[in-house]
């Protein structure tokens, strides 16, 4: 673990770390309270909508922008000496995203009736929200492409007063409509929030302004997008497939056992989802640097090693402190009305523990550009994730829908131990990775 901080004090990491750290804490908490004005004034089915429709805006968001996000932000760190090349991937980035974006919404408004049905089923009607939904898309895609811009100029002190500013602004709108309108409220919240902070990215983006100038249709460069490319692919696999998976599980869920349960599911996933946030974002910090400096097989399987006897030990004893903690933390993120959820804990946690362990050296898709093993890799854990899910609801009910979460990660970190098996155990450790 001191390897780990005397990395990110050494390098201008410190100053993400720091962003990174101020935003997750209050994305967490207000995601905490969130998570409790929807378990007092909705309930445990309200709960199960809202999963839905959180998961449906994440990957709807996820393909308005591409995938392309993090692509930019390092093609900006890179070019933003070199005007030209700056405004390839500006103008590149923009102009994509905009067109995708506009598609986007037009196939959202338009089939809002079929989106609705396929969220929400036939007794529930939210069309409007979806509709909603569409009007709001194109502000939270410019909001990112200003992101990119100012992460990418590494202006950090910036983002960090936006992104508390934003989920402040977020979270006390979501608030006041839940009060006001309970499920309507939630799920027009859901849609609109991410969106508020728009705004307040544009005031924030003012002292660059000049760079609008750079944003020119006939800019737009092949060359970049194949750069930008397989980021983006690696990007909307996961953040498209899993969310939609996940919706499918719910709905096999509400369909087989019925709406509170998927609502019981949904909640263990909200917990699951602020300690996970907190580990693997700060993890990342380090691996993906480091991992981007190894050239050789010893170096990679020390660096793996090292993580899992300083981070993983640590990691595991909050999860036991959790599973111990799990009814007083039902009772303060939920209400009593949740406590069913208590049972699912287990395989949750041992699932997220298998998770972590996978995403550690997982990280070496990214590092060394394996863009096809870790699309391959993804699409598979998707697909055994909700065939177990389903094949396991049968036989166990929603806690089957955990230990298949389990039994999915089990396999995806099996396969991935296979594919660096000679890296991590092999006696040619000296080679190169390429």
């Amino acid at each position: 673990m001191k390897k780990l901080f005397d990395y990110i004090n050494t390098n201008v990491l410190v100053k993400v770390a720091h962003l990174n750290s101020a935003t997750i804490i209050t994305k967490i908490l207000a995601g905490l309270f969130t998570s409790k004005a929807i378990a007092v004034f909705i309930g445990v089915e309200g709960m199960a909508l809202i999963g839905n429709l959180r998961n449906f805006l994440s990957a709807i968001q996820s393909l308005a922008i591409l995938g392309f996000y993090n692509g930019v932000v390092k093609s900006i760190a890179e070019f933003k000496q070199d005007a030209v090349k700056l405004s390839k991937v500006l103008s590149t980035s923009f102009y994509l995203g905009f067109t995708v974006t506009i598609l986007l919404c037009f196939l959202c408004y338009y089939n809002a009736e079929t989106v609705n049905n396929f969220l929400f089923s036939d007794n529930y009607n939210y069309a409007y929200v979806i509709k909603i939904l569409a009007l709001a898309l194109p502000f939270y895609s410019l909001n990112m492409f200003s992101f990119s811009i100012m992460n990418g100029f590494a202006k950090y002190k910036i983002l960090l007063i936006i992104n508390i500013i934003g989920q402040v602004l977020g979270l006390l709108v979501t608030l006041l409509l839940i009060y006001q309108n309970n499920i309507d409220g939630a799920l027009v919240s859901a849609v609109i929030a991410p969106s508020l902070i728009f705004l307040i990215t544009v005031v924030g983006f003012i002292n660059q302004r000049s760079l609008v100038s750079s944003v020119k249709i006939s800019n737009v460069s092949i060359d970049i997008l194949k750069k930008l490319g397989p980021f983006a692919l690696m990007a909307l696999v996961s953040a498209v497939a899993l969310p939609l998976i996940s919706i499918m599980i719910r709905n096999y869920i509400t369909d087989s056992i019925g709406i509170k349960e998927a609502g019981y599911w949904e909640a263990i996933n909200r917990i699951s989802d602020y300690y996970l946030m907190f580990v693997t974002s700060l993890m990342s910090l380090y691996i993906l640097p480091r991992f981007n400096e190894i050239d050789n097989k010893k170096e990679f399987r020390n660096e793996v090693f090292s993580l899992y006897k300083s981070v993983i030990p640590i990691f595991g004893i909050g999860l036991i402190l959790i599973y111990l903690l799990r009814p007083f933390i039902v009772q303060i993120v939920f209400s009593k009305d949740f406590e069913p959820v208590e049972d699912l804990f287990l395989w949750q946690l041992l699932g997220d523990f298998v998770k972590v362990l996978s995403i550690v050296i997982a990280y070496q898709f990214i590092a060394k550009k394996m863009f096809t093993h870790f699309i391959i890799i993804e699409v598979f854990l998707a697909i055994v994730l909700y065939l177990s899910s389903v094949y396991l609801i049968d036989s166990f009910g929603v806690k089957g829908a955990v230990i298949g979460h389990f039994v999915s990660y089990l396999m995806h970190y099996g396969v991935i131990l296979l594919i660096f098996g000679s890296s991590l155990f092999g006696l040619d450790s000296d080679k190169s990775l390429d």
